[in-house]
């Protein structure tokens, strides 16, 4: 089986907690993963909008872009808008051969709001899930027809965060709409990320390995600290320097054939957690537990160096 690493560049420049970046260029980011053995990169605010000049940049770091965030908001906005929003998206993932668009629901959302405590978040009724769920997937099919694939992320302070909440989403929606699995964000959840694996892993096209630190999680009071003061106080990080059995989770994706991009996501302070040296933390646990579970990991970057 094949895999492929990438990184997020959240661990240099985070886009909701402007304090949480350090001072580096996109060139300097890209180097520094690089450098530590991954391949991938997901978009970010200081990537250009333009292929004709974020293809030289990616060659130049032997990079490939392995995906990026779209800010969906379908449950309360109609599809037309959606769909305006990300049709520029969807262009240029097709121009640098992205492989999806991660959608991330912020309709309703508290998780860039720091004055909204964790136990605010907003919560969808059965009818008003089935709903959503199948807006999601017409909203996928439309996506895909255009040549370029969702995965939807299930997210802290979002409407879906809970793992009862993905299984309902999961019944309701259609293979339209991808999943992507962050094992950080549904076991600060509360999750079972395993039980997830086996539950929901025909529809698994894209994977974050996003580690936590359980002791901050666990000391959260939740009606009055918010998703942004948990990231602010350390919540997450990369595999190897958190709470997770990444052995366990990684061997269970293998089981089911899972094959495709292990992108790490950690949001924590780059002065505190150095962002070179953290990818390589999360580079060499990942390529032991990988190899551990039987996979290959390609090393080639840029297509046709």
């Amino acid at each position: 089986m094949k895999a492929k690493l990438g990184m997020s560049p959240i661990a240099w420049w985070n886009d909701d907690l402007p304090e949480l970046s350090d001072d580096v260029s996109l060139e300097e980011c890209l180097r520094q993963s690089r450098s530590a053995g991954f391949t991938g990169m997901e978009k970010g605010r200081r990537f250009p909008d333009d292929p004709g000049i974020m293809l030289p940049i990616l060659k130049a770091a032997d990079v490939t872009l392995c995906g990026g965030w779209f800010s969906g908001t379908l449950v309360n906005e109609d599809m037309a808008a959606n769909q305006r929003r990300i049709a520029p998206m969807i262009e240029l993932f097709k121009a640098v051969d992205a492989p999806c668009i991660v959608y991330g629901e912020v309709g309703r959302s508290i998780q860039g709001d720091r004055t909204k405590p964790l136990a605010t978040k907003p919560k969808l009724s059965d009818d008003e899930m089935k709903a959503y769920a199948g807006k999601l997937t017409t909203f996928g099919e439309w996506c895909a027809a255009e040549g370029m694939p969702l995965s939807y992320h299930h997210h802290m302070a979002a409407v879906v965060e809970t793992e009862p909440e993905l299984d309902a989403f999961m019944r309701h929606s259609g293979p339209g709409i991808p999943l992507l699995l962050d094992a950080g964000h549904l076991a600060f959840a509360g999750g079972d990320v395993l039980r997830a694996i086996d539950n929901h892993h025909a529809r698994i096209s894209h994977v974050h390995v996003k580690d936590i630190r359980r002791a901050v999680v666990d000391g959260l009071d939740r009606t009055k600290q918010s998703f942004l003061d948990a990231v602010a106080l350390g919540a997450f990080t990369v595999p190897g320097d958190g709470s997770l059995d990444f052995a366990a989770i990684v061997q269970k994706l293998a089981d089911y054939g899972y094959e495709g991009w292990f992108v790490v996501e950690a949001e924590q302070d780059p002065k505190a957690n150095p962002p070179l040296r953290m990818a390589q933390v999360g580079h060499q646990e990942l390529m032991r537990v990988m190899t551990l579970a039987g996979y290959t990991v390609e090393t080639q970057g840029f297509p046709n160096r």
